[in-house]
Order: C-alpha cells, then sequence, then structure tokens
C-alpha cells in the first residue's frame, strides 16, 4: 500500500491497531486490557512530566504511528523522540506518520501478547531502527527488559525497582512499584 492507501485503510478501521513489517504486510495489534491500559498509562504519565521538566524532546502516545527506517509502521506503548530529531521533521511529516525512529520507546506486555514476538519486536524493529533505549515490561511474570543501541540486555526480575532513563534520558527514573498489582480490595 502507498502511505495514502495505508492511512486510508486505518482509518476505515479505526477500532483496530494497524502496524506494518518491512515488507508491507498488515499487522493487526488486539487491543490492551484494562490492566494493561493503565500500567502503560502509568509510564507514559511520568515520561511525559519528566519531559515537561527537561524540555529535551517531545513525548507520544500508544496511538502514535511511527514509519521508522527499514519502512515498518509501528506503534509503541510509549515513545520519546529528542528536541534535535524532531527539529528535523518538516511540519507535513509531523502531521502524518512521521518518518523517524524514536529515541526511547516501551512495550507493557498484555496478556493478550505473545512474550516472544515482543521480545523479537524489541530488538528486531526497535533497537534494530536506531532506538537508543527500549524497555520490555512484562506485568505478567513481573520481568523487565533493557534493550539498548549497543546490543546489551539487561533483565530486572520484581516490581521492586526502578528503571533509569541512562544518558538517552537524563535524569528520568520510573519507580516499577506503580505497576504492581492493585487486585485486592481495600488496597
Amino acid at each position: 500500500m502507498t502511505e495514502e492507501e495505508f492511512l486510508e485503510f486505518c482509518q476505515d478501521n479505526p477500532d483496530l491497531r494497524i502496524e506494518t513489517d518491512p515488507s508491507g504486510n498488515i499487522v493487526a495489534e488486539p487491543p490492551v486490557s484494562y490492566g494493561s491500559g493503565g500500567k502503560e498509562n502509568e509510564v507514559n504519565a511520568d515520561l511525559t512530566i519528566w519531559n515537561r521538566q527537561t524540555k529535551l524532546g517531545k513525548t507520544f502516545s500508544p496511538s502514535t504511528m511511527f514509519t521508522l527506517p527499514d519502512g515498518s509502521r509501528r506503534m509503541p506503548d510509549a515513545a520519546w523522540v529528542s528536541m534535535e530529531k524532531h527539529r528535523q521533521l518538516s511540519v507535513e511529516e509531523r502531521n502524518s506518520f512521521a518518518r523517524v525512529a524514536p529515541d526511547f520507546v516501551v512495550e507493557v506486555r498484555s496478556p493478550s501478547d505473545n512474550l516472544k514476538r515482543l521480545q523479537t519486536k524489541m530488538t528486531d524493529v526497535w533497537i534494530a531502527n536506531g532506538v537508543r533505549l527500549a524497555w520490555l515490561i512484562d506485568p505478567v511474570t513481573e520481568k523487565i527488559w533493557v534493550y539498548r543501541a549497543d546490543g546489551s540486555i539487561d533483565v530486572l526480575e520484581g516490581f521492586g525497582h526502578t528503571l533509569s532513563g541512562e544518558s538517552v534520558l537524563p535524569g528520568f527514573v520510573f519507580d516499577l512499584s506503580l505497576l504492581k498489582s492493585d487486585d485486592e480490595p481495600g488496597e
């Protein structure tokens, strides 16, 4: 599909989360669960607050489509683009599926997500296309994978940790305890 045809296809199917792979094949992602949506929002809220204070870039919602260097079109659960990259985009590009790889992305696993597929997406889509730091957060197992542009991957277990934005997001820290389940009444 051309970019115009893809945009029209997305507009004709507003209830679907539609992405494409590098070959242009459609990848329909299921909507996220109530719990997963809340967890995505916690990360996005802290990222947005940090960015408002530092003014180092732009933050984006899970509905934002990025056209990556390999031609795929993807929507992370949270994304941040440095001001340097943002300023290089024309007004026209900013009002379309911008051809830019975010500097930072987060994917939060929903119960309907395949973990192996998400792990592959982190390396083969996000890092391979120029993302400098990426977090995969799995609330199901309380495991977190931190992916870096240099190919290193750290794995943390439990939501008793904080995650650092490292040199990509200087001073940004996310407290994983915000994602702990609050299923018990009265908590």
